[in-house]
Formats: C-alpha cells, structure tokens, sequence
C-alpha cells in the first residue's frame, strides 16, 4: 500500500494540494471568519502549530488573481458548508505578508527584510500597473517594486496597496499578516525594541484602523501584544488567544485528526504513545496534539515503526527567554519546576495583554509567556475576590517534559559550573569535609531535581561540579555498570593524591547519616583503591556522599 507524503515543514497550501501531501483538513476556519465578520482577527497560538498553512489557505481561497483555485479544495470541508460560503471563493483582492524573516540582530537588517517582504508583495500584484485606474498612484508604486530606500513608502504601503487593488478589482482588500511578533521578539533580545515598535505601529495603524479599503484581516503570532503597544486605538479587533473557545481547534490536531492519520498509515496500534508525547494542549474548549511534533514522529514510524519519540518541537520553539527564566530562578521558582516535573501544577494569575519589554518585570509575566507560547496547559482556572483570573498550570506531555529535563537541567549546570569552584576543589584534596560539604549543599541549592531519577541526578550533577577541574582526570563508573566506585579522580602525577567518591541517596531525612556511611563500608568492601594502586598511587582520599533533596552530608574515611 502506497502512502500519501507527510507534509514536513510544508506551508504553502497549494503546494501541499497539488503534490498531494497528506492534508489535515482545517477549511472551516473559512466558513467561521466569514459568519463572524471581525475586521481584524488576531490568532495567537504557539510556535509550529499551523498557522502560516492556515494563512495559505486563506490566501488561495479568498484570492482573485484572474486562476481559479476551486480544484485546490476539492473534497474539502468548506466545499460542503453551502453557496454561502463558496460564493466568496477566489472574489478578493488579497495582501499576504510574513514578519518571520525580520529575526534579524540590528533595526536596519530586520527593517530591511519587512521592506523586501513588502515590495514582493508589491510586485506580486504589479498586474494593476497595467490598468488606466491606476495612473495617479503608478509613479509611488513603482518606487516600492524598485525598491526604494525612502522609509516613509513603507510606513504606509499597506494601506496604498490596498487603496490600489480596491481601485483595480472594485472590491474591498483581505490583509493577512502572519507572525506579526517576530520582529518585536527580536528586537527586543537584539535591543532595538523602541525602533521596531514605533515602525510596526505606523505600519499596522494605517492598514488595520484607518483603513476604508480593508474588507478583513487576519494576523497570527505567538503573543497576544498589549493593544498599547501596536494596536493603539484598534477597537475593531478580535482577539482569539488559546484561552478562547472560538475556533478552537483549526491551529493543532484534535483526537479524531490523529486516530484518522493513524489509521491512515496503518500505526493504530501507535496511539497511546503518540497521545503521551503530543497531546494535551488545551485551546480554549478543545483538547489538541502539537501537530509538527505528531506529523514528524507518524512520519519517522513508517519509516522505522520500532523508532522512539523524540522531542521535535525542542529545537523549533524559542528558548531564550525560557533560559532567562532559569537565570532569574529563586528558591521558589525551582520548587515550582520541580513540581511541573514531577507531573504536579501550579498556579499563576494570568495576563493576556503583554509587552515585551514587560517580560522580565515579574516572574509571574515569564510564566505567562511560557503558558502562551506552548510550554504549560491550563488545568484550571478561578477568580479571586478582586476578579484577577488565576490559571493552573501543568505540563502538557513527555515532549515538553523532556524539554525542561534536559534544556532546563543543562541551563542550571551551566549556570553552577559559571561559579568559582575553587574553594570546594581545595576542600577535596586538603581532606575538609565541611568545606566540602557546606559548598557542595550551597550548589545543590542552586540546580533543580526531580523525584523520578534521583540515583542518576545526583551522579551527574557531581560529575558536572567537578567537569572544571582541568589539571585532573575525572572518572565517573555508574554507566559502565563495572562494579568500580561512582567517581574516581586522579591527579596527572602518582605522587600526588587520588580521590575515591560513593554516592548514596536516601528515602528521607533520617537515612542520610546512615547512608554516607554505607558509601564509606562499600568503598572498603569492595576495595575500590586496589586499582588506584595498581597505578602506583599510595595517597588515597576516599568520601562516601549521602543526599536527601536538596541536602548532603560529606563524610571523610580513614
């Protein structure tokens, strides 16, 4: 049996179509933005879950470019919902702009890019040139399809590329503007926030409030911006967050998309696992699959149906300021991931309008941007007595999971290995197990752990403390599963000291004395030194290290 391609990484619907790529079918968003009738629909959703497929899909629908595009959707859903709704099919003139290439490091490379974005959408309509309606305004269109290097065309341009095709086709104009937030993300990490900003807002006030010539528009992002900040007296639009029902499952895939794609690839028997690791996005009433991540995995298994999970989405979505997060992390914040690790939840009052450069004011607006970029899912929610809305927050799969094990685990050691380790490299070798100790609990108290792999957490977080001591060699046994001691760490010269470290980990608080000297007897009984001196060393430092959370205790044998 022939499978149909899986679409990895393809967003332009009508290539998808006409290569016949496995399509997903979401057309009655269509019918949806039609009986609504918002002028400006602004779709916030997380990185990688369809929206710019969806924009193509709207372009080919709406669009009239003098093509019929109704073979496009034959078969499909909207097809089905009546004349209503087909009557407007390829009756628009339509503006199609992507933000997503203005991730940039200065202003003048990202404005760069929104102009070239803008001037192909110039030229891609330069069939009007041709038409007596448009002699006024031909000598300032040409000026943007040449590219002009005048800022004041493109603070405008769409706006007058809608007045231009409203003239042209005597029908008002469709705007679509997909990833609209990029350029602010960016600018502020890269530091021209105010810059990005002041131009974004002209740009978008002219097309989107004053604009006679706009039939509707559609923008998708990550975030919801403050309407302060660019949509500053917009009252004509509609905000459509992952906290609202409407429309709710046109951007992920919901339960029967799946069991579907599955069946259709003869990977039914995959389900409970695919459901572990992609599902559990709540959109507003709508339970959904992370659909890059669900594609790329049923994609991987036809091609090898014993494959594992993987986390896709970790190195698509942004984590830069996931990483500020661990930055900034105080001693109740790494409770609170911990408990998101260990499966628990936690709860944040919740702020749908957001700026940037508002981020990094409070922790509770981090873990408002982690919530609406894909990171958490809402649980719960409630009203406190002064109508603030708090939202319970878990996360939502073994995707995400991973993601915070390894990326956030890896960020925290790079953070402990950033410190001046010297004093409690000292304490190893002048045999001071106090300093050792107390320096070594000092760390613990700086890195996060989670209840489920503790053997292994704190063997690797040792061996992670002491990765800095160049002049040694650090050995670490517990992978080879060989019977040797957890860590051995040698000086380069045998006339120097060697160092013999058991790790133990304790059930609770009453255990931790007995298991440091339970690491100590195992050093001796299974005479750990036999093959240091072998080596030829005769100075032989031996500490058995018991931990219980966030505490150890450091024992010095003889």
């Amino acid at each position: 049996m022939e499978f149909k391609p899986l679409p990895i990484g393809i967003d332009n619907f009508e290539k998808l179509i006409t290569r016949g790529y496995y399509f997903v079918d979401k057309t009655l968003l269509i019918k949806d933005l039609l009986d609504n009738k918002a002028d400006v629909n602004l779709f916030t959703r997380p990185r990688r879950f369809g929206k710019t497929l969806n924009m193509s899909m709207l372009q080919y629908f709406f669009e009239n470019k003098g093509k019929d595009n109704s073979y496009l959707f034959e078969d499909l859903k909207i097809m089905n919902a009546g004349e209503k709704y087909t009557s407007h099919m390829g009756k628009y003139p339509v503006i199609n702009l992507s933000l997503k290439s203005a991730k940039q490091p200065t202003f003048e490379l990202a404005l760069r890019c929104i102009k070239d974005e803008l001037v192909d959408e110039f030229r891609r309509h330069d069939y009007i040139l041709k038409s007596d309606k448009l002699n006024k305004e031909k000598e300032k269109y040409l000026k943007i399809t040449k590219a002009q290097e005048d800022d004041s065309l493109y603070i405008t341009a769409l706006k007058f590329l809608s007045q231009c095709l409203e003239k042209y086709h005597e029908k008002k104009v469709i705007i679509l503007i997909d990833e609209y937030d990029v350029p602010l993300e960016n600018s502020f990490f890269e530091g021209f926030y105010e810059q990005m900003i002041a131009f974004i807002r002209s740009l978008f006030e002219s097309a989107l409030k004053t604009n006679s010539s706009l039939e509707f528009a559609v923008i998708t992002g990550c975030l919801r911006i403050s309407k302060e900040s660019i949509f500053t007296g917009l009252n004509n639009i509609e905000i459509i967050s992952i906290l609202n029902k409407s429309y709710d499952e046109y951007f992920g895939f919901t339960q029967n998309e799946v069991n579907k794609m599955l069946e259709d690839y003869n990977l039914s028997e995959k389900d409970i696992l695919v459901k572990e690791w992609y599902n559990g996005y709540i959109f507003g009433g709508a339970e959904v699959y992370n659909p890059w991540s669900a594609v790329r995995f049923v994609k991987d298994l036809v091609t090898d149906l014993n494959t594992f999970p993987s986390s896709y989405w970790a190195n698509t979505s942004s984590n830069s300021i996931v990483r500020s997060l661990i930055e900034k992390a105080d001693a109740a914040t790494k409770k609170e991931i911990e408990l998101l690790i260990e499966g628990k939840s936690i709860e944040k009052p919740v702020h749908e309008d957001i700026t940037y450069d508002e981020i990094y004011d409070t922790m509770d607006n981090l873990w408002n941007f982690m919530f609406f970029t894909g990171y958490f899912k809402k649980v719960n929610e409630r009203m406190n007595s002064e109508d603030n809305r708090y939202l319970e927050l878990s996360i939502p799969n073994r995707e995400v999971k991973y993601i915070f094990r390894t990326k956030i685990l890896k960020w925290f050691e790079e953070k402990i290995k950033a410190n001046d380790l010297s004093v409690l490299y000292t304490s190893i070798f002048n045999k001071d197990s106090d300093t050792f100790q107390k320096e070594l609990n000092k760390l613990l108290r700086e890195t996060i752990s989670f209840n489920d792999a503790y053997e292994n957490f704190y063997h690797g977080f040792v061996v992670g403390v002491l990765s800095n001591m160049h002049d040694h060699i650090v050995k670490s046994n517990r992978e080879t599963g060989d019977g040797r001691c957890d860590i051995y760490i040698k000086s380069p010269s045998i006339f120097e000291p060697a160092v013999i470290i058991e790790l133990k980990v304790s059930d609770n608080p009453k255990e931790i004395f007995r298991k440091c000297n339970e690491a100590l007897e195992q050093i001796e009984e299974k005479k750990y030194e036999l093959e240091l001196k072998e080596e030829g060393y005769e100075d032989i430092i031996k500490y058995g290290i018991s931990f219980y959370r966030k505490d150890c205790i450091i024992k010095l044998g003889q």
